[in-house]
């Protein structure tokens, strides 16, 4: 994508509208309003939400909101937390706090006809596929949004390739092995940190073409250009690569090299440092990024990536592995975090969050009650 400017003069005169957002759906069905011509960004589709009055949390603005535009009741519904987004529309900058509520068959059968809210805007049913596809036109902050719908409710990591050490050609049983064993159309992370390992990714995805690939932003220690980005940019492949990721070390490397830290404040500042990131590559501006964080120095830095490639119209961050939530066997010595401290973590990311270290499929519902979207992981996830 192009490298479009900032203005290097912050404008600091605008208000900022603080909006819950809520993304309403039962399954595959999404509830979509459609704003009035009159309206800001007027004559555009929208999740249902509104303003954040002075004493309201963004969770009972969303209830209200909801209930006040749509009719529906949410209170006892899971309200999962997506993330937020702050976009300037060069008229108004907007702060969203973005929800994702999936109704009762009960709500969705008695709302599902209905085709104007309380306030007289017209409502519509649509389905996920289209709505990810852009047949409906929606404001631009919500552009984001639709990337972490994307997001799988799990994802697969491959296994090292020193788990099949024992075998005569350990390359060929890794390949075999995960060529059998992976899910029908599952996301993977292809986690692999040795020589070679774009070859063997680019095997795996060939022989694979259902799946959906997460790759290392470099996993041999050498340049994008010369290890990932041939694999993404393969003419058989490149369609099944959905997200780059980041370890904790190099977005950390990240902010400090190219943030000098967390201490940047204005656009010009941003500007600067992002011209410097570009120019050298550093991380790819071709795809969305996952990252992996463990505390709150790292969720912060992925906050400040997850802004500065939003300001610079860049793939979003679409997701935060937080690790290590419990007890796992490859790291015995690593103290997990605990459901009640990931799930605190987990409120201050601005992106959707992943539980990885010791838990299974069956955990996602806990994830979802903790501030998580999805869940991670190997051994329990790849049979």
């Amino acid at each position: 994508m192009p490298h479009q400017k900032n203005n290097p003069t912050p404008d600091t005169t605008k208000t900022i509208v603080n909006v819950a957002v809520g993304v309403i759906h039962y399954k595959n069905q999404y509830l979509l309003g459609f704003r009035d011509a009159t309206q800001h960004q007027g004559n555009r589709y929208e999740f249902v939400g509104g303003k954040i009055e002075t004493g309201e949390s963004a969770t009972q603005a969303l209830i209200r909101e909801v209930a006040e535009e749509a009719g529906i009741a949410i209170g006892d519904n899971v309200i999962v937390k997506l993330g937020r987004l702050h976009h300037d529309y060069g008229d108004k900058k907007v702060s969203l706090q973005v929800y994702k509520v999936e109704l009762t068959i009960q709500q969705y059968e008695q709302h599902k006809h209905r085709q104007y809210g309380l306030e007289g805007q017209a409502l519509t049913w649509v389905d996920k596929a289209g709505l990810l596809a852009g047949e409906y036109h929606l404001p631009a902050a919500n552009k984001t949004i639709l990337e972490w719908l994307k997001l799988p409710t799990q994802i697969t990591i491959t296994y090292p390739l020193g788990h099949f050490s024992e075998c005569e050609d350990s390359a060929t049983a890794w390949l075999q092995y995960h060529q059998q064993k992976l899910p029908m159309a599952a996301w993977v992370y292809i986690r692999l940190k040795q020589s070679g390992s774009a070859h063997m990714a680019k095997q795996l995805m060939a022989a694979r073409p259902d799946i959906q690939v997460i790759l290392s932003h470099c996993d041999d220690k050498e340049s994008l250009t010369k290890h990932i980005e041939p694999v993404a940019h393969d003419i058989d492949t490149e369609h099944q690569v959905c997200a780059i990721h980041l370890t904790h070390t190099e977005l950390l490397i990240w902010v400090s090299n190219i943030l000098g830290g967390l201490g940047f404040e204005t656009s010009s500042d941003t500007e600067k440092v992002l011209d410097g990131y570009l120019s050298n590559d550093y991380l790819p501006s071709a795809y969305p990024l996952i990252v992996s964080c463990h505390d709150i120095a790292s969720i912060t830095a992925a906050n400040k990536l997850a802004d500065a490639r939003l300001q610079q119209r860049l793939p979003p961050v679409i997701g935060a592995f937080l690790s290590p939530v419990l007890a796992t066997q490859t790291h015995p010595d690593t103290t997990p975090l605990g459901w009640e401290s990931w799930s605190t973590l987990a409120q201050l990311a601005d992106m959707p969050v992943i539980g990885l270290g010791g838990v299974t499929p069956l955990m996602l519902d806990k994830a979802l009650e903790n501030g998580g979207v999805s869940v991670a992981g190997i051994r329990e996830f790849v049979r």
